[in-house]
């Protein structure tokens, strides 16, 4: 006979306790089960699988099967599969965005025009870049994707409309800021300068230079393999905006990859190599450097330059224009910077500048008949 907190004895001596799991498409509670040996072992197996389904008092207004509920449940099915900067960010973004919007509803009541209301809401009071907004749609439409794997139903996903990014300038420093960052780099160089030096002839990201080893360099073949990366990232299950360093793999599998030394940085790593492959590069120390460390010193060096409204990643933006202009192919270049795809490397890192437009608008001039 069952009990009132749905926990029975079966037939064949086990003790069986029911749980609310979720709800179908149209509303129907889907239950799970849980068996022990004894009651109390089935019951506290039962509470922890509410838990984890988050329909303990307070959770989403009490509704299970809530769309909120299978946010939570979605990125306990992908956690496994993601890496920990990405799942800290989803994790935000659902907690932050979806569920308060969202959460407390069924996904049978969520309406296109409710979600074209978010978008609008996003943009415009909020002020969210376009593409933060779509971001948030994928992740919502991913949602919905799993809902319907889980049920084994299909749904009504609601139609939207992903917003149209405008393509922003992406700030380049010119031949003149670049010269007074090299002296201004060149002055005093250590560890922190030799890094940010680094990433302007290389197109190394921030967190792939705080990772880089001594043990990646090779002198002997003239390389650097960029094959890890090191993100700050918000703690899990914290009441506080707490974060922690996070030593992962490169963003996508093309950013692993070997970046030829010029002979300068060769020289001064031979200057700065501390004998000690497994330390750091930036710190000489098994203990890498953070890189809101690196980040704030960039700062300081270009305020003595006097160059305004840049920051690590414009070292990066630097490197392929500069590359650009002396001839490289564009496959080369977007296997460098750890590129999948060219077409990345065109639209988003090559900015030429007037000078090159002009040198190449000038190449007419053998063709064309005056």
């Amino acid at each position: 006979m069952a009990r009132k907190d749905n926990v029975h004895l079966r037939k064949d001596g086990r003790y069986e306790a029911r749980y609310v799991k979720g709800r179908d498409a149209q509303g129907k509670i889907i239950y799970g089960f849980c068996y022990a040996g004894t009651y109390e072992e089935a019951k506290e197996k039962a509470d922890k699988a509410r838990k984890n389904l988050g329909e303990t008092v307070g959770s989403d207004a009490g509704r299970a099967g809530s769309f909120g509920n299978y946010c939570d449940s979605w990125l306990a099915a992908n956690r496994a599969c993601l890496k920990a900067s990405s799942y800290a960010k989803y994790r935000t973004d659902i907690r932050n965005h979806l569920k308060p919007y969202f959460g407390a509803r069924l996904p049978r009541e969520i309406t296109s025009e409710l979600v074209d209301e978010f978008t609008r809401s996003l943009l415009q009071d909020r002020a969210f870049s376009p593409k933060t907004v779509r971001d948030l749609l994928v992740l919502f439409h991913s949602v919905f994707s799993y809902i319907e794997r889980m049920t084994g139903q299909k749904m009504r996903t609601p139609e939207f409309t992903y917003p149209k990014d405008c393509r922003k300038t992406v700030r380049v420093l010119d031949t003149e800021e670049e010269a007074a960052l090299l002296e201004c780099l060149a002055c005093g160089m250590d560890l922190c300068k030799f890094g940010v030096y680094l990433a302007l002839r290389t197109g190394m990201r921030i967190g792939e230079v705080c990772a880089l080893r001594w043990q990646d360099i090779s002198l002997q073949t003239s390389t650097i393999s960029v094959c890890h990366t090191v993100q700050r990232i918000r703690c899990a299950d914290s009441g506080k905006n707490r974060t922690k360093l996070v030593m992962g793999t490169p963003k996508s599998d093309s950013s692993y990859r070997t970046i030829p030394l010029m002979p300068d940085i060769e020289s001064l790593c031979v200057h700065f190599d501390p004998a000690l492959p497994e330390a750091f590069v930036l710190t000489g120390t098994k203990q890498c450097m953070d890189p809101r460390k690196l980040q704030r010193r960039l700062q300081g060096y270009l305020e003595q330059c006097g160059i305004c409204e840049a920051h690590f990643h414009t070292l990066r933006h630097t490197f392929a224009t500069r590359c650009v202009e002396v001839g490289f192919d564009v496959k080369t270049l977007s296997e460098i910077l750890g590129h999948s795809d060219t077409v990345i490397t065109l639209n988003k890192y090559v900015h030429p500048n007037l000078d090159l437009k002009r040198e190449n608008m000038s190449r007419l001039k053998s063709v064309i008949c005056i």
